[in-house]
């Protein structure tokens, strides 16, 4: 350091040392310009310096975490979207597989328990005469045939387009098990008809279900007809009831124009004979003014004439 140092006070109020040492200190530790104003270009040259200076690994833990955020949200959004498009072609057909056997099939057990309690006994001949026992099974399985005909339709009508869509990965796991199900226990109920129905009268099998289809298209037949005729009666009995409201309406209508008209007869006589009332209360009150206008007129008269007037009034 130098003995004799010499200090310029500037007008600014900054401080100069002409010593040479004290100008390099002052370069080396002065951040200031002349004017007294902080050097930002120097703090910013020594914030590059700092940032230089972070270690890489941390910029490589952001990314990383920043990648396992942005995986996390594409997995959970898949999963969402998976979950959507699983739940509309689960709720796609709502119930359509959800199938149960009817009720013909408990009955018609209960009739087989019934015969075989009384003696009869699967595969027995039926011969010309049939037994009453036979004749129940008989019309029991026709009615359990009957009434699994629409489940069987239902099944029928479906498979092709769900076994489509299965192959084009077009319906859910869960809605294509539950056709499976539907399908096999349908299938199932087929097959047992054909058993009874051999057990029944042998052979029957082969015809039983044809039997059955004809038998429901008259059943159809009769209850479109039934349908029909009531319908048509239905439209009969408002068409009779419209004619009647119709005519009752006319009625009414001709009755009000012939009330309205003799209302407004019934109203023009009475006007006209207030009319003539008025007429003549006003003649009679007009007469009545005229009497005593005259005897006014008169008393007048008589009040300034001659003989009004008492004997010597002059002298």
């Amino acid at each position: 350091m130098s003995t004799a140092e010499e200090a310029t006070v500037n007008p600014d109020g900054s401080t100069t040392f002409n010593d040479a040492g004290a100008d390099d200190a002052g370069a080396s530790y002065d951040n200031t310009t002349d004017s007294g104003i902080p050097n930002m270009d120097e703090d910013a040259a020594g914030a590059d310096e700092v940032i230089k200076g972070t270690d890489p690994a941390l910029y490589l833990a952001i990314a990383v975490v920043l990648f396992a955020v942005v995986f996390i949200f594409i997995q959970m959004r898949k999963k969402r979207k998976s979950d959507e498009i699983d739940s509309f072609f689960s709720n796609l057909d709502g119930d359509k597989f959800n199938l149960k056997l009817p009720d013909a099939v408990d009955e018609y057990y209960e009739v087989r328990a019934k015969c075989e309690k009384e003696g009869w006994e699967p595969g027995q001949s039926v011969g010309p005469n049939p037994s009453p026992h036979h004749r129940a099974l008989a019309q029991a399985l026709m009615k359990r045939c009957i009434a699994d005909i629409p489940i069987v339709t239902h099944i029928q009508r479906e498979s092709p387009g769900m076994n489509k869509l299965y192959s084009q990965s077009m319906c859910s796991v869960k809605q294509w098990k539950s056709y499976q199900a539907a399908e096999a226990m349908v299938s199932a109920e087929v097959e047992e008809v054909r058993a009874e129905a051999d057990e029944i009268e042998p052979g029957w099998s082969q015809v039983v279900w044809r039997q059955a289809m004809q038998y429901n298209q008259m059943i159809k037949q009769k209850e479109e007809q039934a349908k029909k005729a009531q319908a048509e009666q239905q439209r009969a009995i408002a068409a009779q009831k419209k004619a009647l409201e119709d005519k009752e309406k006319a009625e009414k209508e001709k009755y009000d124009a012939i009330k309205a008209k003799v209302d407004a007869e019934k109203a023009k006589i009475a006007n006209a004979a207030q009319a003539e009332k008025d007429r003549a209360a006003n003649a009679e009150k007009a007469a009545e003014e005229l009497l005593k206008a005259e005897a006014r007129d008169k008393d007048s008269k008589k009040a300034f004439s001659g003989k009004g007037m008492k004997k010597g009034f002059l002298g």
